[in-house]
């Protein structure tokens, strides 16, 4: 199954990560696995890069499903740009997504993927609205 990234999406994040020679897998590019790590690494410094980091006995983001298309091969060595893009907030969710491409390739996205974010009560184990400063950045 793939999943189309929207047109109508909002920049909000850049990141650039190395690929490590432990990315491999035994075929000689990055492993799937890894993919799905670039993409919770841009997330998560994103999220502290706004605030949005969870409390445990507050309230705070979570990930309740995620995503990635493969389109061409990451290999070492390299440099990977990720960039985090947000889009269709609702009442309790938004929607992240991420693409990557190599530094010396740009514009050629070798994988995206995408992650919904839905917003959580913790000592209470319930969704509750989105913040209006959540809702303000992931606004396109």
């Amino acid at each position: 199954m793939k999943y189309d990234i929207p047109e109508h999406k909002k920049l909000v994040f850049e990141l650039v990560v190395p690929i490590r020679w432990g990315d491999m897998d035994a075929m000689g590019h990055v492993n799937n696995a890894t993919y799905f790590r670039y993409l919770e690494t841009i997330r998560i410094d994103w999220m502290r890069s706004i605030g949005a980091t969870p409390q445990p006995d507050g309230h705070g983001p979570v990930i309740v499903n995620a995503f990635c298309n493969f389109y061409k091969q990451l290999e070492y060595p390299g440099d990977v740009l990720l960039k985090m893009y947000t889009s269709d907030p609702g009442r309790t969710t938004f929607e992240t997504w991420g693409t990557m491409e190599l530094v010396g390739k740009p514009g050629v996205i070798h994988a995206a993927g995408g992650a919904t974010t839905i917003w959580v009560d913790f000592p209470n184990q319930k969704a509750i609205e989105l913040p209006d400063w959540v809702r303000a950045i992931v606004t396109p």
